[in-house]
């Protein structure tokens, strides 16, 4: 018989089959009785487990100490009061040590270029150090120097967020005479203040250039004037004197050449080349100011805003002479510059002209931060002859040679 029949069966068919016929009545009753015995017995094991007032007491006041232990450990290891704000959203150096007590201003000095301050895009072959022509007005020589967020390649595939004049890096090269008039007008496009210093020149004081100090920071948008008359001559240059440890290390330089109004008593020769050392920090898309600081190391190092394989090379003959004219754009080291296939004369330190009694010939040079060298080298031999940083890890790209070298190096192509 199927399940489905057992439905249809009568109390003669149950005695017919020897089925014990059931009672619906005690069945009934004695599952009234189980769902009464499990209704107690769950209300007895919800009185079991409920929480005494003992208990929600220890566990409020566990959460309290747990708590109070959670704040005073990030008080600990961070600034508390430093908020969004203060910050800016700041991408900071991959490694770079923050402490407790770094100000939040510290951490936007060395923070990542933002991305959405860039204004323009240099194209991959782009050179810096392009001459300015002035626009005469009244006997005055006037240059126009406008700052603002670019993208720069320092190899063809290799590109940085940088701080520039002119939309190159380094800025344009400001050529005049000395006793010239020079009317600068600078025009701050950067997403915070900065100034220009124009570095070892005897000028009035207001004309210097430190910000708060001498001068006004010039804000975001607006314009200032320097103008002064040099009264001297040589290899100078000019940067931001306002954010400096950011601004100047992403790019806000250029070179300033005085010709002398008189010959000056150096060795003639017949070309020159003019040489801004620079260091990078790029990380993950983002760049850094580089510093001397764990995290703040720099990987990429530059010649006139570019990496070797990169940079120019120099074409002469056997013969000749090329005064080279270094100088230290760069924030943080002392770069030992070398030049192979003979020493050179230093003929100029600093603008200032090395007495003939004085010179002193040799083939490599510090580079200082700031500083300036002026030196004469024959070519005396064919071939390719390198000029180069003597810091190993300077001559590499992101710690990799190419070519043989990276960096700080360029070559000197010299013809018989």
């Amino acid at each position: 018989m199927s399940e489905h029949d057992h439905s249809k069966m009568g109390k003669g068919d149950a005695d017919e089959m020897n089925i014990p016929a059931m009672d619906h009545s005690k069945m009934q009753m004695q599952g009234n009785d189980g769902m009464s015995g499990m209704a107690h017995g769950a209300m007895d094991l919800s009185a079991a487990t409920r929480a005494t007032s003992a208990q929600k007491f220890a566990w409020a006041f566990l959460s309290l100490v747990l708590l109070a232990a959670g704040l005073i450990l990030s008080a600990t290891l961070v600034n508390l009061n430093l908020s969004a704000r203060d910050v800016g959203g700041a991408i900071m150096p991959p490694g770079m040590i923050m402490l407790r007590d770094t100000p939040g201003k510290a951490m936007l000095d060395m923070a990542a270029v933002d991305p959405r301050d860039v204004s323009y895009t240099a194209p991959a072959n782009a050179k810096g150090d392009n001459e300015l022509r002035p626009r005469v007005e009244n006997d005055v020589k006037v240059f126009d120097l406008t700052a603002s967020v670019i993208k720069w390649n320092i190899l063809p595939y290799e590109q940085v967020m940088g701080y520039a004049f002119n939309e190159q890096i380094p800025g344009p090269r400001i050529r005049i005479t000395e006793g010239d008039r020079v009317r600068i007008n600078v025009t701050n496009n950067l997403p915070e203040s900065t100034t220009v210093h124009w570095h070892g020149l005897i000028l009035p004081n207001n004309m210097d250039g430190p910000a708060e100090i001498t001068q006004e920071p010039i804000a975001s948008e607006q314009t200032f004037t320097y103008e002064f008359t040099p009264q001297q001559a040589g290899t100078y240059f000019y940067h931001t004197h306002d954010h400096v440890d950011r601004q100047q290390a992403l790019g806000l330089y250029g070179a300033l050449i005085i010709d002398p109004k008189a010959p000056q008593n150096i060795p003639a020769y017949d070309l020159e080349y003019t040489i801004q050392l620079q260091e990078w920090l790029e990380r993950e898309g983002y760049t850094f100011p580089a510093m001397l600081m764990e995290g703040g190391l720099p990987n990429f190092f530059t010649i006139n805003g570019k990496a070797y394989p990169s940079t120019d090379t120099v074409s002469m003959m056997v013969g000749q002479k090329i005064r080279i004219r270094f100088i230290g754009s760069n924030n943080n080291f002392i770069h030992p510059m070398h030049i192979h296939g003979g020493p050179f004369t230093i003929v100029a330190t600093d603008g200032n002209v090395v007495p003939e009694s004085a010179r002193i010939e040799k083939d490599t040079v510090n580079v200082g931060p700031g500083e300036r060298y002026d030196v004469i080298w024959t070519a005396r031999e064919p071939g390719k002859w390198l000029l180069h940083c003597h810091i190993p890890h300077h001559t590499t790209n992101n710690n990799v040679e190419v070519e043989g070298a990276g960096g700080l190096t360029m070559v000197i192509n010299v013809a018989p």
